[in-house]
């Protein structure tokens, strides 16, 4: 639409609208005005057939009953979650327009890192954070995968070793490339524990900037795509060993070895194949990154939009089979069905230890490294900025803002909460809850 034509095409519009009359049909273009689809201030996710919630809450009770693999305190604590997220169980807002009286829920979110209902607005959040920070040169999506006669190991100690697996992977990398372009790189490193089938497989998701800061202290870019596959994979190898035999030699290692020569007779074998590492192609636009890369991120380890059916005790869900490829080379879409026995164990076996922190940042994105090139390199955001990204991560995962009416485009006012719990139903108004912020705390 030409720029002259704006203000007709809106006053027509809202005068249309306003008197009743027949307005623009959505699929019927304006003059000077294509037909494109209407533009939303974030990605929509499509829309669920099934939700998570309901195949934990008919048969989760059942399976503690039951015989079952022991269950960790965070992986019950993950259950109650996904449970309880956006129920009254943990509160519902609603909010009332002034203008014409609509009114509108917002439930609380369990803000739990492996709640597929949460994984979409975290995601969203961290990719918008993650734009700002980036540096605008190009980078590349790497992948880290331990070999899996390790998955032993890993499952008996799953902190300090996935903490190695972290350490080695950017260390690998950043030592290489100190020596062949004297650069240290931003990386971001993404940790998963699970596969298309939500089996155990380790392997780290990292952004690797193209380029990096000189030893002048400049941000320079890397011409060309080189990598020097076997210096990495040797160097990745290495440091994630020496930490394995260091921690077998303190006697922190949980291991049913009878010998350090047996030991390291495993180690022999495990190293009889390379260790695999990945380097894709590299994106220059850092937004276009942030997009591939972004489903790495916050998301879930398994996302309800590729649930297909729940049918009594059983669930199936669709995984890309990359062992077999069609005839442009993509994955097949396969379906795995998996009894409510064999599902629980298989998807909270990937519950992260408690505090353990599965997206990391090192080199140039490291928090010290990443302040002082603030301070040189980037200008401040406005308040106006800061004040819109806190109101966007408010939204959730609906088509359409509830504290906005769709109708008067104004803000809704808030109006009470409702808390649903094993006594019954408690309703706080704004009133109740300012009295209770006032009232004097105990001596």
């Amino acid at each position: 639409i030409r720029l002259q034509e704006l203000p007709e095409c809106v006053h027509r519009l809202r005068a249309g609208a306003h008197r009743g009359h027949d307005v623009q049909k959505p699929n019927q273009a304006m003059p000077g005005m294509t037909n494109r689809p209407p533009h939303t201030h974030q990605p929509q996710p499509p829309e669920k057939k099934f939700r998570l919630a309901d195949f934990f809450n008919d048969h989760w009770e059942k399976y503690l009953e039951g015989e079952h693999k022991p269950v960790r305190p965070e992986q019950h604590k993950a259950a109650a979650a996904i449970r309880t997220c956006r129920t009254e169980a943990l509160g519902v807002d609603y909010y009332a327009c002034e203008e014409c009286g609509e009114i509108s829920p917002v439930y609380h979110s369990c803000k739990h890192r492996f709640c597929p209902t949460c994984s979409w607005g975290d995601t969203l959040k961290w990719a918008k954070k993650m734009e700002e920070t980036l540096l605008k040169i190009p980078h590349r999506h790497v992948v880290f995968t331990l070999p899996h006669q390790l998955n032993g190991l890993i499952k008996a100690n799953q902190g300090p070793l996935l903490g190695f697996l972290f350490n080695a992977a950017a260390e690998s990398v950043k030592n290489w490339m100190w020596h062949k372009y004297g650069l240290k790189p931003g990386i971001v490193s993404v940790l998963h524990t699970f596969g298309e089938t939500k089996d155990f497989h380790c392997h780290i998701h990292m952004i690797l900037s193209w380029g990096g800061v000189n030893k002048s202290g400049w941000i320079e870019q890397i011409k060309g795509e080189y990598v020097n596959y076997e210096f990495i994979q040797t160097k990745f190898r290495c440091r994630f060993e020496d930490k394995l035999v260091e921690l077998y030699d303190s006697g922190a290692l949980a291991h049913r070895f009878t010998s350090r020569k047996d030991f390291m007779g495993f180690l022999k074998r495990v190293n009889e194949k390379n260790w695999r590492v990945h380097f894709e192609a590299s994106m220059a636009n850092p937004a276009e990154v942030i997009r591939y890369i972004g489903r790495y991120s916050k998301r879930a380890c398994l996302s309800e939009y590729k649930i297909t059916r729940i049918e009594g005790e059983y669930i199936t869900f669709r995984h890309k089979d990359y062992k077999n490829l069609d005839y442009y080379g993509r994955p097949i879409e396969r379906e795995m069905t998996l009894h409510y026995r064999d599902f629980f164990p298989r998807l909270l076996q990937h519950v992260p230890p408690p505090g353990f922190r599965v997206v990391r940042y090192y080199g140039a994105y490291a928090a010290r490294t990443k302040a002082a090139m603030n301070q040189l390199y980037r200008d401040p955001v406005p308040e106006e900025a800061q004040r819109g990204d806190a109101e966007d991560a408010e939204a959730y995962e609906m088509p359409e803002n509830p504290k906005r009416c769709a109708t008067c485009n104004l803000d809704k006012t808030y109006v009470f909460t409702v808390f649903r719990c094993s006594t019954g139903i408690v309703i706080l108004s704004k009133r109740s809850l300012m009295k209770e912020k006032e009232r004097p705390m105990a001596a």
